[in-house]
Formats: structure tokens, sequence, C-alpha cells
């Protein structure tokens, strides 16, 4: 995605409450400024600043209280690094209280090496113009006959003298044209030689050809200038702008997307196209467990089971770690937030294709970037979960569970299903004789009971106390009432134990009621239905299971 143009509206602001985590997790100087630029919050690497020198701090409360943020979201300030002075610049984004959330990263560095870059190109742009490293000519048959004094690529001219250009062209460049045999004049032509001391060099050269009385060629004459170093240095630079525009990325989907999950699907596609790799996964670490969290491309079966234990191994390395799996090289490295390790990134490539320093600083980068990602995507998870789900069973809340369950009945147009409806005998006896701590203990049993009973297409739900539902997806009446006679048995067996005295055995009472795909009921109904089901079996005798009434036609 493209970093936006301008500051995000409050609307679309980041959520107050994980401000702190956020600020917190980043790993540069951060705070949160109210509607007057007075500062509310600021992060450790914002106070260590302020320590050295609170100016930059006044200045940015000044801009924001102006109202900054509205028209330049970008603001650099300069600092006090503690080393001289530095430069910081921050990004604001609005919240939705009116404060402005400032996040910054130190960008002194950066700019003295720019500074120091093209004050390096225009001082050798200025050598170079009037002087050449080194003059060469070459004989009718292409070998060397003059090298000026100072030699070229390391050597001495007596050691170029006979020797024919191709000797010293690299091999990936043989098949190119080469100044040193041009039959036409050229201009600023490069060549890429191997120095003597095995290193490339970069030469740039201008030659004429030499024609002999009877217009042969009989040789050429040119002059070369290196500049390897320029070349590396402008590959550097191109790696660089490269990787600030993946980084980048990631930087604006954590500050603009609402949903981290986004943030971590960018990630992992900016690791496969900075590496150059045949996949990548992306792992949110839940104690020593690594779960998938977003994935790119799809993943060679024959890496899957070396995935676990690489994963550990790397969980305990600082720096990114390779490995080897079936015909794959492999890549990872942790993530961390608050200095423990969350996640990790993993990419793969073709066997044979090894993995280069730049490589492994890119994927230590990206990781660099996302823990906060992921520690964002594991709480939203929990929010979630906590939303949906009865804290003591882990079932289904009634909110939740009838919401699905309507879906449910929306999409059937035909075939049967059923609803069972039942809550537990003789939990009164457990609460009153051996406490609500047990009571609980006999819940969250219910809860796993109906985990090993459910299919994965069946919904279960806690409606409220001891009252439970189970919608059996895809039955008939009698399968229904299977199932319903299992429950009976399997609640007898399993509850047994946690009974307030042999005398109030804990068990269930079950109403059974059978759902026409079509009917148009809706779910109250349904419910409703297998209440009066349930009641019908209590009335039978404890641990009974009995139809509910059939549905009345409208």
């Amino acid at each position: 995605m493209s970093p936006p143009s301008g500051p995000l509206p409050a609307s679309d602001a980041v959520d107050i409450v994980a401000l702190p985590a956020l600020l917190d997790g980043w790993p540069g100087p951060g705070l949160t400024l109210d509607g007057q630029g007075r500062p509310l919050f600021l992060n450790t690497g914002a106070k260590l600043l302020v320590e050295r020198h609170d100016g930059w701090l006044a200045e940015l409360g000044r801009w924001a209280a102006s109202g900054g943020p509205l028209t330049e979201p970008h603001r650099s300030v300069p600092v006090e690094t503690g080393s001289g002075p530095g430069v910081v610049e921050f990004t604001s984004v609005l919240l939705s209280d009116g404060g402005v959330l400032c996040l910054g990263r130190e960008v002194t560095l950066e700019r003295r090496l720019r500074h120091a870059l093209t004050e390096s190109r225009q001082r050798y742009k200025d050598l170079v113009d009037i002087s050449s490293d080194f003059a060469w000519e070459v004989g009718p048959d292409g070998r060397f006959v003059f090298v000026s004094a100072a030699g070229a690529i390391g050597y001495h001219p007596d050691d170029l003298i006979g020797r024919h250009p191709s000797e010293f062209v690299l091999a990936d460049f043989a098949d190119q044209p080469l100044p040193f045999d041009t039959g036409v004049a050229i201009e600023r032509t490069e060549v890429w030689l191997r120095a003597k001391d095995g290193a490339a060099a970069c030469l740039i050269s201008s030659a004429v050809p030499l024609i002999g009385p009877q217009g042969d060629w009989i040789g050429a004459r040119g002059a070369c200038r290196d500049i390897t170093e320029a070349r590396v240095k402008g590959m550097e630079l191109a790696q660089v702008r490269l990787r600030e525009k993946y980084l980048g990325y990631i930087v604006s989907s954590t500050r603009d997307d609402v949903d981290p999950a986004k943030t971590l699907e960018i990630a992992v596609g900016v690791a496969v196209n900075a590496t150059g790799s045949a996949g990548a996964r992306l792992y949110a670490r839940t104690g020593d467990v690594f779960s998938e969290a977003a994935a790119q491309l799809p993943m060679a079966e024959d890496i899957r089971p070396d995935i676990a234990p690489f994963l550990e191994q790397v969980a305990e390395k600082v720096e990114p770690m390779t490995g080897r799996s079936g015909s794959y090289n492999m890549l990872a490295t942790r993530t961390l937030f608050r200095h423990e390790v969350n996640g990790a990134i993993l990419v793969w490539r073709n066997d044979g294709q090894d993995w280069t320093d730049e490589d492994l600083s890119m994927i230590q980068a990206i990781a660099d970037q996302v823990g906060v990602a992921v520690a964002q995507a594991r709480y939203q998870e929990r929010l979630k979960t906590l939303s949906e789900r009865d804290g003591l069973t882990g079932l289904y809340n009634r909110r939740t569970f009838m919401e699905m369950l309507e879906s449910r009945l929306d999409k059937q147009t035909g075939g049967g299903s059923a609803l069972l409806y039942f809550d537990l005998d003789n939990f009164k006896a457990v609460n009153d004789k051996l406490g609500h701590g047990a009571g609980d203990d006999v819940l969250r049993a219910v809860g796993e009971l109906l985990g090993r009973l459910a299919r994965p297409s069946d919904l279960c739900g806690r409606l409220g106390g001891d009252e439970f539902v189970l919608w059996i997806d895809r039955v008939d009446e009698e399968q229904a009432v299977a199932v319903a006679d299992r429950l009976l048995r399997e609640a007898a067996e399993f509850l047994r134990p946690l009974s307030a005295s042999p005398e109030k055995p804990l068990g269930v009472s079950v109403g059974i009621a059978c759902y026409r795909g079509g009917s148009g009921e809706l779910a109250q109904g349904l419910v409703d239905r297998g209440d009066q089901g349930m009641y019908a079996a209590k009335r039978m005798g404890k641990g009974h299971r009995a139809l509910a009434p059939a549905l009345v036609a409208g």
C-alpha cells in the first residue's frame, strides 16, 4: 500500500486504548499531545531526549497547537543525541479526542550520509573531469602496448604490457563489447575488470580506433577512470532506498490500518519481494508454540515437518538464522515486543540460491517493524474471543450463539437439523453444598464435554446459568435423538464425580427441537421450543430427553 498523502482524519485515528502499548513498543521516540500541544504520554525514547534537551518538545507542542498536523503530517525537530546535535522526524496521527500521536525516528545519520555522499560525488566529478586514472593503447593483436605510468587496477604498467585486456574482464561481462577493441569512437563506456587483488573494478572509458594507411584496424587508444566506488555507493544507495520503500509500507500500515492482520499480510508480501523468496510465513508465538498468522505463496510440503523445530532454534537467536529443508533453503528471524519473543518471520527459496547479507539485513528489518503488529493482532484476537465466548466454559455466549444460529437458519433451505436444549440436574446442590467454585468446575466440565461431542459444523453455546444448547447440523429426528441419548450417557458418566453427593448425582435433561430448512422459523422460536422440550423431559424425571412440540404453521 502507498503511504498516506496527509494526516488521518480523527474518525480513522489510532485506538486510544492501544496507545500505551503502541508507544512502549515503538523503537524510536514517541508521545501524545493534547489539543493545546501539551505532552500527555512520553515513551522511553522521548523521555531520554527530554533529559538531554527539551527545546524540541516545546517546538513540537507549538506546531501541534497551531494546527500543523492538519496540513503537514511530518515535522523534523533538532535534538541533542548525546553525541552531538541531531534531527528527529516525527510523523503525526490525529486522535479521536482531539490530541495528536507523534512517532519519531532519528534521521541524523541519514542526513549526514546523504550530505557526505553528495559532497564526495561532487569532488570526484571535479577531479575526473580534468584527469583520467590511466591511459592505454593496444596494438593490432589487441594486446596492451602502452599503459600510463600510474598503471591500472592495481597493476604496474610493465605487468600489463603484452597482455590482452580480455584476461581481466569479469566473466559476467565477457560477451559485451569492450572499449579496447572498438572500431568506432566511443565515450563513457563502462567495463568491469578484475583488479590485481581479485576485486571487481568498474571503469568508464573513452576510446578511438587506430586506422592504418590502408584503412585497416591497427589498434585502439583511450583513457579510463575508475568509478568503482561511485557505482558501489550507487547500488548501496539504491538498496537503502528500496529497503526504506518496503519498510515504509509496513510502517504506514501499522500506523494507518485498524486491522493489524493487514499489516502482517503486507509484511510477508514485503519479505517475498525484498528477498526474492519462493514463499513466506509470519508466525505468532503463544508460550512455546508458533501458529501461522499470515502467509504469502503456497508452502512446499517438504518444508512443513521442519518448521516447528527450526522456529524453536530461531527463538533463541538474536541474529537471523538459515537452515535447510528438503530442496529448499530457509531463512528466519524472531519478532519481539517489549523485549520478549512474540513471533517469527520465515522465508524460503530453492536450493542453490544462497542468502546474501542484504537478505539477512532485510528480514531483520522487517521483523523489527512487525513485532508490534503481531502483539496488536493477538490483542484483537483476545478481544474478539472475549466478546464472543463465555469466559467460564469457552462456549459461544447467548448473543453470539443466537446470531450464528439465525445465520444458519437463513442459509438452510432444505433438509433437517436439530437443537438440543438442556440444563443440569442437581446443579443447585453442588453450589449449596460445595460452593460456587465447585459449581464453576461443573460448568467448565460441561464445556469440555460439548467440545468432545460436537462436530466441526455444529454450534455449542451457554445461554446462562446452567442452560446450554447444541445445534446439530444436517440430521433427521432419529439421528438427533441418538445424539441426545449419547449426551445423557456421557454427561452422567463425566459429571458424576463432581456431584454434591451420591443421592444427588449430576446429569442433564434434554429437549430436542427438530428444524426443517425453509420453514421460516426464527432462532428465538426454535430455542423456545427446545426449552419446552427440556421441561417436558424434566416432568418425566431427571436424566431424560423429550421431543419439543412441532412448529405450528402460521
